[in-house]
């Protein structure tokens, strides 16, 4: 009798553990691009920021670039959602002076030259839903080749005599933003 009685309770504590477990696993597979992040300054010690672009790093697996960022087509900058640039003081791109807050940051790939776009449009997936009437400054800058292949889309800030510069690169490609104060 005492056995059936403390059974009942431990198979009830038993069971009610085991799908907790259970349902603790189950978790979505990685993103094959996985978001990144690289602001300026870059040190995580440094809490006052310039500037700050989020998005997602693409791999090429025997890809072009051509193919996952076609020329003359306006281009998320990464994978997955549209990258988004904080800018945490007013800044200029080109001429264009750009206030202080978030955009979507966008570029359009060429042979010689890419386009830089920053828009007014915010949490937008890829660029299907690009509206150049948000836009709020765009800029041209060549394009350089290096010897170096990079695997995976990688951005990174770099000082600069008047500002900062937005380095991308991917492939063999590279190209460099200034932003300006």
């Amino acid at each position: 009798m005492k056995n059936s009685k403390l059974f009942t309770p431990i198979a009830f504590t038993l069971m009610l553990l085991a799908s907790l477990t259970n349902e603790a696993q189950e978790f979505q597979q990685l993103d094959k691009s996985p978001m990144d992040a690289t602001s300026f300054p870059q040190s995580w010690k440094e809490s006052n920021k310039l500037i700050r672009i989020n998005y997602g790093r693409p791999q090429l697996k025997d890809r072009s670039i051509e193919k996952l960022a076609p020329a003359g087509k306006v281009w998320r900058t990464g994978a997955n959602e549209a990258a988004e640039l904080t800018l945490y003081v007013d800044m200029k791109l080109g001429g264009t002076k750009v206030p202080a807050g978030t955009y979507t940051f966008y570029l359009i790939p060429g042979k010689k030259e890419w386009t830089a776009i920053i828009n007014t449009d915010l949490n937008v997936w890829g660029s299907y839903f690009y509206k150049e009437e948000n836009d709020v400054a765009r800029l041209s800058v060549p394009v350089s080749n290096n010897n170096k292949s990079l695997e995976a889309f990688s951005m990174a800030f770099k000082k600069s005599d008047d500002g900062v510069h937005l380095h991308a690169g991917w492939g063999n490609i590279r190209i460099a933003i200034p932003f300006t104060e």
